[in-house]
């Protein structure tokens, strides 16, 4: 029996679910025996923190992230984990279930998750260069149409021996920021960059 992961999603959202919380991610690392594990990344929906509102990222409150308490991981981790040995839905054995939030340095790949965090900080690794360059970290400033566009700011750069220069003289003068389309389809991975 061939292990179905989006039949896993399937029933971990449901769980999620009764308990007011979303699946982030799912994932199945190794190959067998003890060292395969399910992660299963949960998190609460964007505006609708517990408390006081949505958490500190950074010490900032953001909005786009919920919050994701140590109670509802080990109540989705329990539900969860009877429901998949009852239902055999991870076959070949013996494997780690692992519940947790997807942190404040989160993996974004879906155009849902772009569109949530505009205006956040992200990194971002491209399949093929964009203006000749594969490697970008800046503000998600907007996604729309499979694109997003970043909001770069002019950053320093090391040379010969240990100090740093400023790269270019209008970068001294004030950072000048440019902006960086690129389609979602060329981002191999993506994460957002706590604030501090």
């Amino acid at each position: 029996m061939a292990l179905d992961l989006e039949g896993i999603r399937g029933i971990a959202a449901r769980v999620a679910a009764s308990y007011g919380l979303e699946i982030w991610d799912v994932e199945l690392r190794g190959t067998g025996g003890k060292s395969r594990m399910l992660r299963v990344y949960i998190d609460r929906p964007a505006g609708t923190g517990q408390g006081d509102g949505a958490p500190a990222v950074g010490g900032v409150t953001h909005p786009a992230v919920g919050g994701v308490t140590h109670e509802d991981c080990a109540n989705v981790s329990r539900e969860l984990g009877t429901i998949l040995d009852v239902e055999d839905a991870v076959p070949g054995g013996t494997y780690l279930l692992e519940v947790s939030s997807p942190g404040l340095d989160r993996k974004l790949a879906k155009a849902a998750d772009f569109e949530r965090f505009v205006g956040s900080l992200v990194k971002v690794m491209t399949r093929e260069p964009v203006d000749g360059n594969r490697h970008f970290e800046g503000r998600l400033e907007r996604f729309g149409e499979g694109k997003l566009v970043l909001g770069m700011e002019s950053k320093k750069e090391k040379v010969k021996g240990k100090k740093e220069k400023v790269k270019s003289k209008a970068a001294s003068e004030g950072a000048r920021a440019t902006q960086v389309e690129i389609e979602l389809s060329n981002v191999e991975r993506a994460h957002l960059v706590p604030e501090i």
